[in-house]
């Protein structure tokens, strides 16, 4: 057993968008980058909600409300999720806090010294909430706040999301290494109570251990002989490999994975029992071995055809092309089966987009090559998309009508074109000519 050699050197390891950032252990009051874009619409000193305000008194009550300075170096408003006593006195205390124009994975631990106290707030008012929330952002700024969101709470009554949110409000990792990177976490993930203190953990790349040290983790590393995940490499073209790991076989792995996915997906149940999935990891291979981006899973037997229950992209990987390429995998994978795929429902909003975003590309070059003379059937066939998917697809981009009892779809080569251009690229290419498969009901 060797060691892994680690590139570059620690002192130029690279945040989680990339760039290099000083190497830091992880401390109370470590500063992290900033996240990639943030909000428009900010509030000047001058023109900040001014409604109620009281003096305030220390220390500050969980569900305040206040202006707090962001890494950007300008005032949010922010509610105060939870607080913690670092010292004995009054002002000795840190906030956790969410700011209300953000998504949640920004909430944060502050310190008191960058809070507004001329601006508190203790009389929580709805009203203040839907002032803060209804600030506008570009569609930009919005789609990098939130791209990488496939499902969302849609499934959850409002007392089940109150409970979500209670359970994990307070995000318990700060940070993560995997690999050559230092990531932001972004939400609550249910590591074992061992690790409730700790503010970074330390993963191997490669088996996805996980540990509260530096240290640990290169006496690991000297030990560990997996360069690649502990599963069946199922294509490789160029640089890109994908392996498909049986949680059954791997149950070790598949749990260390949730815990790992967790932490960037909010609305994720994490499943203990990872004996029913399998999971299909994306990989960027040189010579130090087999360098995970991301994953989806999906159930071996699925009785509602889902073709994809979870999917994430890690976040130093993200804006290159590989969600889609996941998404299209999932459906090469379907096709080899001989069945209709579709993702595991509810779909969020943001998810509706990603995969309708596929299916217009998919079905509309189709539409192109025979001139729309070809039926829904045949293109679910030829797919392995869902006739449903299909459909509404279809239907939202007013290419079909309702005629005499049958869906027929009606389409000018120039309507085409326009919505395939507003559909943009497709990512990467997935050659099915490199994919080396076999269906799970037909192993062993």
């Amino acid at each position: 057993m060797g060691s892994i050699s680690r590139s570059p050197a620690e002192s130029d390891r690279p945040s989680s968008n990339g760039n290099p950032q000083p190497n830091h252990e992880a401390t109370d009051d470590a500063d992290p980058p900033a996240p990639n874009g943030h909000c428009a619409g900010i509030p000047s000193e001058n023109n900040r909600p001014r409604k109620r305000r009281t003096p305030g008194l220390l220390p500050l009550e969980v569900g305040t409300r206040v202006m707090c300075r962001w890494r950007d170096g300008k005032y949010h408003p922010v509610k105060v999720i939870e607080r913690r006593r670092i010292l004995s006195g009054p002002n000795d205390y840190e906030y956790y806090v969410h700011y209300t124009e953000f998504n949640r994975r920004l909430d944060e631990w502050v310190k008191l010294e960058q809070l507004d106290l001329d601006t508190v707030e203790t009389d929580v008012d709805e009203k203040v909430e839907d002032k803060a929330t209804s600030l506008k952002m570009t569609r930009h700024q919005k789609r990098k706040i939130d791209e990488t969101h496939v499902e969302g709470h849609e499934e959850l009554d409002a007392a089940s999301l109150r409970e979500h949110e209670e359970f994990t409000k307070v995000k318990n990792i700060a940070t993560i290494e995997l690999g050559r990177y230092e990531i932001e976490t972004w939400y609550f993930s249910p590591f074992p109570p061992e690790y409730s203190d700790t503010l970074k953990l330390f993963f191997c790349e490669f088996c996805l251990n996980f540990m509260k040290r530096k240290v640990q983790l290169q006496r690991h590393m000297r030990k560990c002989d997996l360069k690649h995940p502990p599963g069946d490499e199922i294509y490789r073209s160029g640089t890109l490999s994908m392996f498909e790991v049986d949680g059954k076989k791997n149950k070790v792995y598949g749990q260390n994975l949730c815990y790992l996915a967790k932490l960037f997906l909010d609305h994720k149940t994490l499943y203990y029992d990872v004996d029913l999935f399998l999971f299909y990891i994306l990989c960027e291979c040189d010579d130090r071995g087999c360098h995970m981006v991301g994953y989806f899973s999906k159930e071996k037997h699925s009785e509602e055809s889902y073709n994809l229950a979870c999917i994430l992209t890690l976040p130093p990987y993200q804006r290159k092309g590989y969600g889609k390429f996941l998404i299209a995998f999932s459906y090469e994978l379907s096709k080899k089966e001989g069945k209709v795929g579709t993702p595991e429902r509810p779909l969020s909003d943001l998810g509706l987009l990603s995969y309708r975003g596929y299916w217009t590309r998919v079905l509309l070059d189709i539409l192109k090559k025979h001139k729309s003379n070809i039926s829904i059937k045949e293109l679910s066939d030829m797919t392995a998309i869902k006739a449903d998917d299909i459909l509404s697809t279809l239907q939202s981009l007013d290419l079909i009508q309702y005629r005499k009892g049958q869906h027929v779809i009606c389409a000018d080569p120039k309507v085409l074109d326009r919505h395939l251009k507003a559909a943009g690229r497709g990512g990467l290419e997935v050659d099915v000519s490199k994919l080396i498969w076999t269906p799970y009901k037909e192993q062993g």
